[in-house]
């Protein structure tokens, strides 16, 4: 965590000698995150998507894991609300129910894995996460675009069997790092469903995702105060930057 505006905002009591030392740092750190909350919630409401992968490794930059990756739910859970309205009619309702309730089968493994996991590996696996998400989408593309082959890759042909694997490896990353989307993206997308019906479920399934992913935090592991008023304190951000393309 970064020495100024993490200990601040998240609760610890900094020596008053260092108070003043602290300000720059604190006011430095607001901003890049404020930036970032600005950003990702921007991709987010025009894609869909994209809101922690862009989010959840800088928020790691300046703030233990903890709080960073809860913070990330807390936000993601409003904006997924708000974002999928007008949107409902595109929404698949029984693909959704299954990712759901894969979703719930992972999400106690995850937290586990998030209580007692080191700080390190939860760094990690965010990065994995990621990249392999990255790795994931140019290789589907580069396939994509070679004669011969079709919109997605035979073995990833949606089925329900599929759709409760892929709601699992999201409900077990939601907890842990703070990211469900990646893994439904890409089975999503490497199985050829249509874009629409891509972003209404996506956004539809993260709304119940982020929701019961917080509400078991908040239960179980418990979230600081502070982490809920960082969380305020961001949230207006994201809406700056969600009002102008939910219109």
């Amino acid at each position: 965590m970064s020495a100024g505006y993490g200990p601040w905002l998240l609760g610890m009591s900094p020596d008053a000698s260092t108070l003043g030392g602290m300000l720059g740092g604190m006011l430095g750190t607001f901003i890049v995150l404020a930036a970032t909350t600005f950003g990702s919630a921007l991709l987010y409401a025009i894609s869909g998507f994209g809101f922690a992968v862009l989010a959840v490794p800088l928020f790691l930059l300046f703030l233990d894991p903890a709080p960073a990756i809860e913070i990330v739910i807390i936000i993601s859970t409003v904006l997924s609300i708000i974002v999928l309205r007008g949107l409902l009619p595109a929404i698949a309702p029984w693909l959704l129910f299954r990712l759901a309730l894969g979703s719930l089968v992972g999400l106690p493994l995850g937290l586990v894995a998030f209580r007692y996991a080191d700080p390190i590996l939860v760094r990690a696996a965010a990065g994995a996460m990621i990249f392999g998400f990255a790795m994931l989408m140019g290789v589907s593309r580069l396939r994509s675009g070679q004669p011969g082959q079709g919109k997605h890759w035979p073995a990833f042909a949606m089925s329900p069997g599929l759709d409760l694997a892929a709601g699992t490896v999201s409900g077990i990353a939601g907890a842990l790092v703070g990211q469900p989307g990646p893994p439904v993206l890409i089975y999503l997308l490497l199985a050829g469903t249509a874009a629409r019906t891509v972003r209404a479920t996506l956004l539809a399934f993260f709304a119940l995702s982020y929701g019961v992913t917080l509400a078991s935090h908040a239960v179980t592991i418990g979230i600081p105060a502070p982490t809920w008023l960082a969380a305020g304190v961001l949230l207006p951000s994201p809406f700056s930057a969600v009002a102008p393309v939910d219109r």
